[in-house]
Formats: structure tokens, C-alpha cells, sequence
């Protein structure tokens, strides 16, 4: 399998996103492994950029919902409607119904609205009234939203947020960075002029090649003594779930494709731990801190004794 379309991508996208290399870099990690990514920071930090890079750069469709207080599930899913000309029910598909669809604030809905997320994200189909329809592959939901702000809002409960691969957020850019942002927009607009650079049945490919991603039973051990310790660490009531383990697994070997490896080594497991687990942690009552699973995580990956061996050797 070429990996060079890869390459390609993280360029593309670089071409509107300044910086945020890593992030890109989790993002297209996210894409291989099948997961969906919730991408939690303040305004105007270049979110619904990233997304809409991305969804530019893949000849695929996108698809966008702007959550708020008063939207339905069936805005989100479609909905049955009667054909007076037809004499007949007919369906309208709603937004789901794309390849790379963009969540903008998804805290913003109620809790019955999120949940219409569940089935799509978790089972790539879409049942409205009985009718189970299957959405066509590549599928990714990137969501938004604002760690900060509260009004209004709904916190995600932890079934939805453990349909996410990965909560990750966009990087601060320096002072260099930030001049470089305005000399790209202060003429032109890049995203206009952005042009895929790859179709999404490579996508697919790549989705199938990251399967075959060699993980050494050495590092199998590794991830799941990880797993545990986050059941085992005083500061989480409830640790990682098995669904995790699994989302541990497929993410560090699509890390290790974005790389341009065949084969994972500790280097990707450890980099994508806080992303792929600390959403999935429940904190201890008393333990009300944003950043305390993060702490957690890098915790336990500094008390777990790293194996050492030829990751590439079957």
C-alpha cells in the first residue's frame, strides 16, 4: 500500500491550517482507524477550518449541523414526509446521510437530539421508523465544542462520549505561527481555492491496510495492563472500558500507518493514550479538575514499565 497519499493529505490540509501538525496528524489516525473525533476548545481556535480542510481534501461528501436547543432528531437523520403528488410516504434524508459530517457544538442539543448519533456513529445506519438504511463508507463525525461555556449547554453523558475515538484539541499557534496566519488570509481565502487530492474509495484502502498493521503480543500485554491501571487508579471511579482497549488497539495501528510503519511501536501507543482514553475515564467525586484525566493517563503511562523488544519481528 502507497502511503504517500497520506503525506499528501497532512500537506493539503496544511495549506489553510497553520501548525497543528500533531493534531492533523490524529485527525488522519482517526480516518484510518474508523473512529469519530470530538475536537473540544474555544472559539475560533480553527475548528470548523480543520474539518472543512479535511472534507475538502477527500472527494467525499460533507455534511454540516449546526446544533442548538431546538433542534430534532429527524433534522439530523431525516424523516418520512407524505407525497401528495405520489399518493405515498417518501424520505428525505437528513444530513447524516454524507461521508464526513461536521457536529458544530454538539453540547448545544438536548440529550434525546445527541442520542440520534449513537446508532450512526456506533453501527454506520440510520433506522427512522422502522426503516434501517446503512450510510455509505468512509463515514467520520468530527464534533465541536466549547470546554469553557456552560449556559446553555448539555454535557455529553459518557455513552456518547465513548463512541468517540478520540477528544483532542487544535494547538496554540506561537507568535511566527500567528504571522504566518496572516499573511495566508490577508489577501486570499485558502480554503476556497483547496482541491481533494485523493477519492474516498483510498480512503477505504487504507482502512482495510490498517487492519494488517503488525502489533507485537509484547505491546498487546502493554496496551491492557494500561487499560486496567485506569480501573485501578484512585482518582477514577469507573476506568476504561473494553471498547476502549479496542479503540486503544486500532488507533495505535493507524497511528503507526500515518507514520509510514507497518508495525506499532510504544512510541504510538503512548502518543495517542491520552487522546483515545481520557474522555472514557469517570473521575472520582471530589475530583472536579478539567485536565484531571489527562493527569491520570500520563500517570499511569509513567508508572508502566515499558516492554523492549524487535517490535517489527512476527
Amino acid at each position: 500500500m502507497d502511503l504517500s497519499i497520506l503525506k499528501s493529505l497532512k500537506e493539503n490540509i496544511s495549506r489553510v491550517v497553520i501548525g497543528n501538525e500533531s493534531t492533523i496528524s490524529l485527525i488522519l489516525t482517526a480516518i484510518l482507524a474508523r473512529g469519530h473525533v470530538l475536537l473540544e476548545d474555544v472559539p475560533g481556535t480553527g475548528k470548523t477550518i480543520m474539518t472543512r480542510a479535511l472534507a475538502s481534501s477527500i472527494q467525499a461528501q460533507f455534511g454540516r449541523i449546526q446544533f442548538t436547543p431546538d433542534l430534532l432528531p429527524s433534522d439530523i437523520t431525516g424523516l418520512n414526509y407524505f407525497d401528495a403528488k405520489r399518493g405515498e410516504f417518501v424520505f428525505a434524508k437528513g444530513p447524516a446521510f454524507c461521508n464526513i459530517l461536521l457536529a458544530d457544538e454538539i453540547n448545544r442539543a438536548t440529550p434525546k437530539t445527541q442520542s440520534s448519533l449513537l446508532e450512526c456513529m456506533a453501527e454506520g445506519q440510520i433506522t427512522v421508523d422502522g426503516v434501517t438504511r446503512p450510510l455509505e463508507e468512509p463515514f467520520l463525525v468530527i464534533a465541536t465544542q466549547n470546554p469553557l461555556e456552560t449556559l446553555g449547554t448539555f454535557p455529553l453523558p459518557e455513552a456518547q462520549l465513548d463512541r468517540f475515538l478520540m477528544k483532542i484539541s487544535m494547538a496554540s499557534l506561537d507568535e511566527e505561527q500567528e504571522l504566518a496566519l496572516i499573511g495566508r488570509f490577508i489577501m486570499d481565502e485558502p480554503l476556497s481555492g483547496l482541491t481533494p487530492v485523493c477519492e474516498k474509495q483510498t480512503i477505504l484502502a487504507l482502512q482495510q491496510a490498517c487492519r494488517e498493521i503488525f502489533v507485537h503480543p509484547e505491546l498487546q500485554r502493554y496496551m491492557v495492563a494500561l487499560i486496567h491501571a485506569t480501573r485501578k487508579h484512585p482518582g477514577a471511579a469507573n476506568g476504561v472500558s473494553p471498547r476502549g482497549t479496542l479503540a486503544l488497539l486500532r488507533a495505535s495501528q493507524a497511528h503507526a500507518m500515518v507514520c509510514g510503519r507497518s508495525y506499532v511501536v510504544p512510541e504510538d501507543i503512548k502518543t495517542i493514550a491520552d487522546p483515545v482514553l481520557s474522555h472514557r475515564i469517570t473521575l472520582a467525586a471530589g475530583t472536579d479538575h478539567f485536565r484531571a484525566a489527562s493527569r491520570i493517563i500520563g500517570e499511569i503511562l509513567s508508572s508502566t514499565t515499558v516492554p523492549t523488544e524487535n517490535w517489527a519481528e512476527r
